[in-house]
């Protein structure tokens, strides 16, 4: 492994809002504000394009204007949180970010995404569950899977990075953690482990 790290690609999706006028940057905050009032008081069954727009005092086509729906209100939503992830993985310190090995930085990857998932995975399951291919075209699954594709082409250059990326990122998705959590009944440590297992049979 060389010790210059290798070129990662700028952050997609989170932390990149377009310029926005004051009035549009307020009413996003306001907007967002409300519907995490909602999610803290009703939680994710309770947030609506309507019900935010009812709390924020505004119309529903402001709400539709601003995040086109609820996909797209949700991803708002877990930005700043997709962000810190991002940035932790891409420049933060080792073993997440650069500088240790690619097994251990998988590995510390797994970690990190189990603590969101836990932290947040209602949420993402709404925006991931949007429409069929909703997780795999956002901006976050973009950055995710780039980050898997070299660690993995570290580790087997002769490997299908992009198809192995996929598959280590497939026992992440957010809807897949809700149930095992809240039907199957598993432990925050068994689906970590798990999906710790899932690294090194594919990769390790």
């Amino acid at each position: 492994m060389s010790g210059r790290a290798p070129r990662r690609p700028p952050l997609p999706m989170a932390g990149q809002t377009r310029p926005e006028r004051a009035d549009a940057a307020r009413n996003r905050r306001l907007l967002l504000a409300a519907a995490h009032e909602i999610l803290a008081e009703q939680g994710v069954g309770g947030i609506t394009l309507e019900a935010v727009a009812a709390r924020a005092g505004t119309g529903v086509g402001t709400v539709y204007r601003r995040f086109g729906d609820l996909a797209g209100l949700t991803h708002a939503m877990v930005d700043a949180q997709e962000y810190g992830f991002q940035k932790g993985f891409l420049q933060g310190p080792p073993p997440l970010g650069p500088g240790a090995p690619p097994l251990e930085r998988l590995h510390a990857f797994v970690d990190a995404f189990v603590d969101r998932l836990e932290a947040q995975a209602e949420l993402l399951a709404v925006a991931e569950t949007a429409s069929a291919q909703a997780r795999y075209e956002s901006g976050a699954y973009a950055a995710h899977h780039a980050h898997l594709v070299a660690l993995v082409a570290e580790l087997r250059p002769d490997a299908d990075a992009a198809y192995l990326a996929d598959a280590l990122l497939t026992p992440l998705e957010a809807a897949l953690h809700v149930y095992q959590r809240r039907v199957r009944g598993m432990s925050a440590e068994r689906v970590r482990a798990g999906a710790h297992e899932v690294v090194d049979r594919l990769v390790g």
